[in-house]
Formats: structure tokens, sequence, C-alpha cells
């Protein structure tokens, strides 16, 4: 049975996760993230900041798999998002992301680190660097961590952030899945 993507921040992220579009979020998928972040910030794949990644993303993905069958569903997705898993789960996997992408480990991104991150990550460039111009409230050019992760929990959890353009919001989604 497919259902057309709705216009939700669980279509949106879900979308976003789903690489290959076949209606399911895989281990290899999921992980991918990780891996593209640290490659785009060329971090090695050994470096601390990657492996806790990894070991985060790995959390989040036993998490979210219900059945344990090595594939997350949008079921499964929408049945396992929300405030406490953010928190819980979310949380230190974006987090980690945002890590990979400090080189300098100030807890700030510049826009072109902002950028990258969230390109390799799984979001459009322009739609990355509008999400940036959003955050960057007080135009310095730096978006802080803890504005960054309240920014995905708030479009994931209240559908109203600034993260929002990140994910397309404002662009349709016309693609079906299973």
């Amino acid at each position: 049975m497919s259902h057309p993507l709705t216009d939700s921040p669980q279509h949106r992220i879900f979308a976003m996760l789903d690489v290959d579009g076949d209606g399911a979020i895989t281990h290899a998928e999921y992980l991918s993230r990780v891996d593209r972040v640290a490659s785009a910030m060329a971090r090695d794949a050994h470096h601390p900041v990657v492996t806790t990644a990894r070991a985060a993303h790995e959390a989040v993905f036993a998490d979210m798999d219900a059945d344990h069958d090595g594939r997350v569903t949008f079921e499964e997705y929408r049945t396992w998002v929300g405030h406490d898993t953010f928190e819980r789960s979310c949380r230190p996997a974006l987090g980690s992301l945002f890590d990979i992408a400090d080189a300098d480990a100030d807890g700030r991104l510049n826009r072109d680190e902002f950028v990258r991150m969230r390109t390799a990550a799984g979001n459009a460039g322009a739609d990355a660097a509008t999400a940036f111009d959003a955050l960057d409230t007080d135009g310095d050019g730096l978006i802080d961590r803890d504005a960054y992760l309240t920014g995905i929990k708030q479009f994931v959890t209240a559908d109203n952030s600034p993260m929002a353009a990140a994910y397309g919001v404002g662009r349709p989604m016309l693609e079906t899945r299973p």
C-alpha cells in the first residue's frame, strides 16, 4: 500500500533518511550519515568524534528498529519519534554530527561548516543555507550547538522551527513511498 508523503516533519525527515527511497531506512543508510559528514569535514574515520558519532547513531537505529529486522519503516519511525525520544536518542546523535563539523571544538559552526554538515547529512545545500540564516538570529555568522539542537527538536516535536528550511519545508513533496 502506498501513500503520498505529507508535509509533516516526520515525513520530511524520514524521506531524507531513506536514501534510496524504498520506504525503509536500513542500518547502512542510517550509519552512512556519519561517514558522509566525516568525509565532508575531512575527519578521519577513526577520530574520536567520528567513533562517538557512529556509536550514537548505532544506538538510535537500534531504538528505532522496533522489530529488529534491520529496516525502519515509516510506521516504526512515526511510533518512535517524539519529545522523549529526541532527548534520549536524537540529541546525542545529532550533537555528534555537529561535533564532527566543529573542527575547533568551540561549540559553534560557521556557515560553510554548517552547510557542509547538513548537505552531507542529506539536506539540499540551498535548504541548509536558508536554515543557517534562520538560526543565526544575532547575525554573527555562527550557530551554537544548543541553538542547532533546539531548532531540530522544535521542528520534530512542534513543527515550528528555523530548521524547517533544512528539510525543504515550503517545497512540495512529490514522491510516494510504499
